[in-house]
């Protein structure tokens, strides 16, 4: 579980009259208020959803977009398939490994991953980052470009080592784990996420539990980011590593991936 904090308070708001109504759509949903006093809220503006840390200093608010911005770069220069993650999970030549993104967040990787060809289910337990991601993919899906994608991405909101241990039918080929970490890239775009976010999910305290799901779930491999100079996470050692100048991937192989 997630490291105990102070209860945050969230308000929902919508930002247009009009979307009074499906704001209480998403209070109801989420089981949040539309009115009172708050430390984050969730906005739901005509861009979709956002949310906002609402103390002094604040960094901005964060969203998903899938279609514009960062994703969109780097779907059209990110490199393609010659990129560290696409390795790591076993993209090559004739394979594209169907693959569980077990610690989605904000489905950025999970986005690069699909628009490379593979099949993606990805699991989120923070309600809130769901939502986020939930729409993001709405919008995504009505978009002539980047549609035929989004269709590749399956979301699922819950506990990801209750939904591992319960997995009906084909198991995910990989199995593709990216823990909370006290230090992450340090782009700006990262660290305002990290700053909005760390209240509402704190630090990942079961990475070895969700480790150790995966390894029994996966057909094929379990693919692990860290931090380049974070420590491995407590359990059997990975079989070896890629590691790039920020991030660093541990790769646990079990049985070959082939066309």
């Amino acid at each position: 579980m997630s490291e105990a904090s102070q209860p945050t308070r969230i308000r929902i708001e919508p930002l247009e009259p009009a979307l009074a109504e499906r704001a209480q759509d998403w209070a109801r949903r989420l089981g949040l208020p539309l009115e009172g006093e708050a430390d984050f809220a969730l906005q739901l503006g005509e861009q979709g959803l956002q949310l906002v840390d609402l103390g002094p200093q604040a960094p901005g608010p964060v969203r998903v977009d899938f279609v514009e911005g960062a994703a969109a770069h780097r779907r059209l220069y990110g490199g393609g398939s010659g990129q560290m993650i696409a390795k790591a999970v076993g993209v090559q030549s004739g394979v594209r490994p169907v693959v569980l993104d077990a610690t989605a967040g904000l489905g950025r990787d999970a986005f690069v991953l699909a628009t490379l060809g593979c099949e993606m289910t990805l699991i989120e337990r923070q309600p809130l980052i769901a939502a986020l991601l939930e729409d993001g993919l709405a919008r995504a899906r009505s978009d002539l470009e980047v549609g035929l994608i989004a269709a590749r991405m399956r979301l699922l909101v819950g506990d990801a080592i209750a939904l591992m241990n319960a997995w009906g039918g084909e198991p995910p080929q990989v199995i593709y784990l990216d823990p909370m970490f006290p230090h992450r890239d340090k782009s700006a775009l990262v660290k305002k996420e990290m700053r909005l976010f760390r209240p509402l999910v704190g630090n990942d305290l079961d990475a070895p539990a969700l480790l150790e799901a995966a390894l029994v779930l996966a057909s094929h491999r379990v693919v692990v980011k860290r931090p380049r100079k974070a420590p491995i996470i407590d359990g059997p050692k990975p079989g070896y590593a890629l590691e790039g100048k920020s991030s660093r991937y541990d790769i646990y192989p079990l049985k070959k991936l082939s066309v």
